[in-house]
Parts: C-alpha cells; sequence; structure tokens
C-alpha cells in the first residue's frame, strides 16, 4: 500500500504537508536549536509524534483481542537530537501510561514498542527507551 504526502515550502521556515487520501494538512517549522522559530512541529519532532502514535496504535489492536480497554492510556514521548554531526535524531525516550490490568497482558501490550513499525523503521543505532507508570 502507497499514500501520497503533498509538500509545499509556504517560506518563513514553513512547510505545509497535505495527506492525499483525506485532505487534512500539518505544517513544520525549523526548530530552535537548528537556527528557527519552533512555532509548530518540527519534520524531526514528527518522528516522535510518528512513534508515540504507532505504539499506541498497535497497543490498541493487541488489547482489542485481549478484551482490554486501552482509552484513556498516553505515552510521553522526548527525542533526543544528536550533538554531533551530522545531525540526526540519537535516541526516543517515553513514558507509557496504561491502565491497571493483569502482568501477562500488560507484556503483550507493552510488546507494542518493539512490532510498531516505526520502531521497525527506524535505524538501529536510534535508542528507544520506554517505562510504563499506571
Amino acid at each position: 500500500m502507497s499514500v501520497k504526502i503533498y509538500a509545499e515550502y509556504l517560506g518563513d521556515d514553513i512547510v505545509e504537508l497535505t495527506h492525499a487520501p483525506s485532505g487534512n494538512k500539518i505544517k513544520t517549522d525549523l526548530p530552535i536549536d537548528n537556527g528557527g522559530r519552533g512555532r509548530t512541529f518540527s519534520p524531526t519532532d514528527l518522528v516522535a509524534c510518528a512513534l508515540a502514535s504507532c505504539i499506541l496504535t498497535i497497543m490498541a489492536k493487541i488489547a482489542a483481542k485481549e478484551n482490554i480497554n486501552l482509552k484513556g492510556s498516553s505515552i510521553e514521548v522526548e527525542k533526543i537530537m544528536s550533538k554531533d554531526v551530522p545531525r540526526r535524531i540519537s535516541s526516543f525516550k517515553g513514558v507509557i501510561k496504561l491502565p491497571t490490568i493483569d502482568h501477562l497482558k500488560k507484556e503483550k501490550i507493552m510488546n507494542a514498542i518493539n512490532t510498531c513499525p516505526v520502531t521497525k523503521s527506524l535505524h538501529p543505532d536510534i535508542k528507544i527507551e520506554f517505562i510504563e507508570k499506571n
């Protein structure tokens, strides 16, 4: 399956992205630490968004099979940029909040961290560390 995304430079460091199938739009800006003003998500922020969203989505799929309601579950993710050249994401750290569920089912759900397509698409040098808190 393929999905087209259209990107248009609007000027002033802003890029507008359009999701072709739905027409939904988001904008990106240069981050402050790279000479921008950080008025909205940077392109690498969107990678962190994709990771968090993907993990929660896969968790929800697993939970549905286990008849577990994950509504209200959340992820806080921190994207850490490398200080080395070339500029790149070096790691993600995060906290996952889930409802109280039995240990074995929680293990299955937490496995989504390693099985989501975004995790599998990231370079193996990028460290991904999540802890779970109730």
